[in-house]
């Protein structure tokens, strides 16, 4: 139900609050669903290690990673702007770099932008999936990220479930084939679906805005 209340996110008792690009809402509370899937499995993994990494470095390192997290400003469900904690900073770079096949740091590195994606243009049938992209081959020690969703109704306009498919190798040249990889994690591409994507570059850990568009399998 939409409402005219002051900005509101989270749940208490059966309701939940929240906001989408129509305005605030509150809706009944949702229990999550934990299918324990291989990929969420992994994303655990990823997190435990990370956190026991965190533990395991010194206070002098903690203390640059504290000063990193105030340097890197993320937004809430509302729209609000924060930084992060000295443990947020450590999860997420390192988070990154695993995703990329890169070795976690323990001390904190200095902050790098990483280029933005200019162009996505998407070969998306059941036997392929290909993206072309640019700028080719990506800067020095940058990746390209792919998060795609699960197939859609062609007539859907909006996405918010993005998971990752796969990591371009540092500086790679456009195109990147991953067909198996979101085939192993949705199936084979149904002719007619949308599917959406979201494109990250990486370097050091760090991502740059996300490249989102969609596509249908032709």
């Amino acid at each position: 139900m939409k409402l005219l209340v002051p900005p509101q996110s989270g749940s208490q008792q059966g309701i939940t609050a929240s906001r989408n690009r129509f305005g605030q809402y509150v809706r009944t509370r949702a229990i999550p669903v934990n299918p324990s899937t291989a990929a969420q499995g992994l994303s655990r993994t990823r997190l435990s290690t990370n956190s026991e990494g965190w533990r395991g470095i010194t206070t002098a390192q903690r203390a640059g990673w504290s000063g990193l997290g105030l340097s890197m400003v993320r937004s809430d469900s509302l729209g609000q702007s924060y930084s992060l904690q000295g443990n947020q900073a450590y999860c997420s770079v390192n988070n990154v770099r695993m995703l990329c096949g890169l070795a976690a740091v323990a001390d904190a590195p200095a902050l790098s932008d990483a280029a933005n994606i200019v162009t996505a243009v998407i070969t998306l049938s059941e036997v392929a999936l290909s993206i072309a992209y640019t700028p080719t081959p990506m800067p020095a020690n940058t990746y390209l990220m792919v998060f795609a969703s699960p197939q859609r109704s062609a007539g859907r306009a909006f996405e918010a479930d993005f998971r990752f498919i796969k990591a371009s190798a540092a500086a790679g040249a456009s195109p990147l084939v991953a067909l198996a990889e979101y085939t192993a994690k949705f199936g084979v591409p149904v002719t007619g679906n949308r599917i959406f994507f979201s494109f990250v570059a990486a370097i050091n850990g760090f991502e740059s805005g996300p490249f989102v568009t969609s596509q249908i399998v032709a």
